[in-house]
């Protein structure tokens, strides 16, 4: 690999995740998907589970090249840089929740969405919580600083659920992070896909996920300064394997959980992302494969835009009713275009393939153009 040359291996993996985002979140009807391509219920770990701390590893991956030039700036001037991309991808989070602005009333009228019910968190503000602790650690305390600090939040979210959760502190309702989201966002202002108001992506369960960008931003650094090195990605491999036994091991005590960001679960699917990344380094960086690398590509230089306008695409649909039932947009694609034509489960995931490829277009024009968005 030339120093020189850009990481090409990271744009593939950061595209292939934001591919898999869009897939998973715009099927036709989530009535009909496929099992791989859902959340595990609680414990557990499906593949569409893999998607989201893939991108926080990626983001620390991306640090690794970014941060080198923090090395010639002042610390107030990195810190202010720092926190206003942070304060910048979490207000986008925000606006993307509140999007499109209005919605339908029960008698069929526009009203303005009311933001004493705006949802706080979501997926893009754990992207900025886990990208700013994650570089606030890695300048100031140095990567092994940051590792050190990693372990004590993995160990110390076990036992602040442990002991200050109940008889049950890994379930719904035992786990301590709801009381804390209930305490500071307050009630209104959470997720409830749930059946009741809990956080997915909650502010204690935030610790935790900050290992996954430490740890992205720990491989893109050996990566870099060893790419050269006999035996580095043998080494890579190895570490990727321990990780994903030891998050194996964890998880007979502290289980493997999205919905709640366990520290297995932190461990597991960084192994298997650093393992991922080994062999898209191995065919992309080391053996000059380049074959089918640009569909990914394209997702992978504008990664968070892409996400962005996913999000912005399938909320207009809403905003449209069509025909004598008043369905949505999305809901009349789907049942008068998608399934018809190929079937309930076949159309739904083609429903989604649809938008991958839709939100691609919009990625390649950005390309040609040479339009990169950069937050």
């Amino acid at each position: 690999m030339n120093q020189n040359q850009r990481f090409l291996s990271l744009d593939v993996f950061r595209g292939l995740t934001v591919a898999c985002m869009i897939l998973v979140n715009t099927p036709g009807s989530w009535a009909k998907v496929y099992g791989p391509l859902l959340h595990a219920k609680w414990h557990g770990c499906t593949p569409t589970d893999l998607v989201f701390p893939f991108f926080l590893f990626a983001v620390g991956n991306a640090m690794s090249f970014a941060m080198k030039k923090f090395n010639t700036m002042s610390n107030g001037a990195v810190v202010g840089k720092i926190l206003k991309r942070t304060a910048l991808i979490f207000a986008i989070g925000l606006f993307l929740n509140w999007f499109p602005f209005v919605k339908y009333d029960s008698e069929g009228n526009f009203v303005l969405k009311s933001l004493e019910t705006l949802r706080i968190m979501g997926v893009l503000q754990r992207i900025a919580l886990c990208y700013g602790i994650g570089a606030l650690l890695i300048h100031f305390l140095k990567p092994k600083g940051a590792l050190i600090v990693t372990c004590i939040f993995l160990l110390g979210y076990w036992a602040i659920l442990w002991f200050l959760g109940g008889n049950d502190p890994y379930s719904l309702e035992g786990h301590i992070g709801l009381q804390v989201d209930l305490a500071i966002l307050g009630e209104s202002h959470m997720y409830r896909g749930e059946g009741l108001p809990f956080e997915p992506e909650g502010l204690l369960s935030t610790l935790p996920s900050v290992g996954n960008v430490v740890f992205g931003f720990l491989v893109g650094q050996y990566v870099q300064q060893n790419r050269h090195a006999k035996g580095m990605l043998l080494k890579l491999v190895m570490a990727g394997s321990i990780l994903i036994v030891l998050g194996i091991l964890w998880g007979t005590v502290f289980p493997i959980n999205k919905k709640i960001w366990t520290s297995s679960y932190t461990l597991y699917t960084v192994g298997i992302a650093t393992l991922l990344l080994s062999i898209l380094i191995y065919l992309v960086e080391m053996r000059g494969w380049r074959r089918g690398t640009y569909f990914f590509e394209v997702f992978g230089k504008n990664p968070l835009f892409i996400y962005v306008m996913s999000g912005v695409v399938v909320k207009l649909y809403f905003l449209f009713r069509i025909g004598e039932k008043n369905e949505n947009l999305y809901s009349w694609l789907y049942n008068h275009v998608f399934q018809p034509v190929f079937g309930d489960y076949p159309g739904s995931l083609l429903f989604g393939i649809f938008h991958v490829l839709l939100l691609w277009l919009l990625g390649w024009w950005m390309d040609k153009k040479r339009i990169y968005v950069r937050v």
